[in-house]
């Protein structure tokens, strides 16, 4: 099957809201080798939002921005790349900050202030006010430090709303146990909003954070599927060594990059990969005329989880190769999985 890119926005109407995002919108202070910090727009809901908009999928971003300068550029480049605010008017709070320091691998390490910031003045109510004048929002994501247990109030009963009203429930389960005070309320605060989740993404150091029991990433996916039978799909990421997909019917589908990569980091790349994921299963949706997109992911073939991954390795796979959470557009990604060669596992 070959799948088209969604529709732009046109001056008659625009795209129709099919995804909102929850979370935090905050700027990376990238640590240069000059021992200089590079202020770079960041967060991953932040860059889900964007990557979404890019590949499609109209997208809406739920939580405030402040006032500040920060708070103004992170705006800007939302509505930039075609994300509609929730909340277009800036509050007074200060806008979140981290300190990312890239090791020699690529990989980023973080250290965040966020107290009394902008994207946590945000409640349950809000959020689900929102979501109701969206009619025709499939499906609702969170994660990263939206699953603070300091912020579950926030969240979760939002999250309950919405899966009761039908709509796909994404966790990205982007766990930053190095700056949670509580590792065990932490733990737990992660684990009861996947206990609310349709699809799941999360990576092999996630698996062991989580305190998934198993020898290696596969078992410990499915002990997480034994412990929230309401999960459908998840998305396990293995950095360069690739992805797998599995589905609750039994289905896995494993890829990995056939090429050799100009890595220059890896920040975003997970929050690209989602976002892959979930345009090509919109689109796929989209195509097969479903009228509800839960119900469509519980009876997904191996050929359409197959493309779906395969489109989400391509996301994350345009995204390494640029500075910071470069996000790729659907047809990019299209014709850099078209050139590629399949990855025998």
């Amino acid at each position: 099957m070959t799948f088209a890119p969604f529709p732009i926005d046109t001056p008659s109407g625009g795209r129709s809201i099919q995804a909102a995002v929850a979370g935090e919108a905050l700027i990376d202070l990238i640590g240069q080798p000059d021992g200089r910090y590079q202020p770079c727009l960041g967060g991953a809901p932040f860059n889900l939002s964007r990557a979404l908009s890019r590949q499609g999928v109209g997208t809406h971003y739920l939580n405030p921005l402040s006032t500040d300068r920060f708070g103004r550029q992170l705006a800007g480049q939302l509505v930039a790349d075609g994300v509609r605010l929730s909340r277009p008017e800036p509050v007074q709070a200060v806008t979140s900050l981290a300190v990312v320091e890239v090791d020699v691998h690529g990989h980023p390490q973080y250290a965040f202030y966020r107290d009394g910031v902008a994207d946590r003045a945000v409640d349950a109510d809000g959020l689900t006010r929102h979501c109701r004048a969206l009619p025709d929002l499939r499906l609702v994501c969170t994660g990263a430090l939206a699953l603070d247990a300091r912020d579950t109030d926030r969240y979760l009963p939002w999250l309950a709303t919405q899966r009761a009203e039908r709509r796909c429930v994404v966790v990205d389960a982007n766990l930053r146990p190095s700056v949670m005070p509580d590792l065990d309320d932490y733990r737990a605060a992660v684990h009861r909003a996947l206990a609310l989740a349709d699809i799941v993404k999360v990576s092999d150091e996630d698996l062991v954070h989580l305190g998934m029991p198993g020898d290696d990433p596969l078992v410990r996916c499915g002990n997480l599927l034994d412990a929230h039978p309401q999960i459908s799909l998840i998305a396990l990421t293995l950095g360069a060594e690739g992805a797998w997909l599995l589905h609750r019917n039994g289905i896995h589908c494993f890829a990995k990059e056939s090429r050799r990569l100009k890595v220059v980091d890896t920040v975003g790349a997970g929050d690209s990969f989602l976002a892959g994921l979930l345009a090509h299963l919109l689109c796929q949706a989209q195509m097969a005329r479903a009228a509800n997109l839960v119900e469509m992911l519980q009876n997904l073939l191996y050929h359409s989880c197959d493309q779906a991954l395969q489109h989400a390795l391509g996301s994350a796979s345009l995204c390494v190769q640029v500075s910071g959470a470069g996000a790729p557009t659907w047809q990019q990604v299209r014709e850099w999985v078209g050139r590629g060669e399949r990855y025998a596992a």
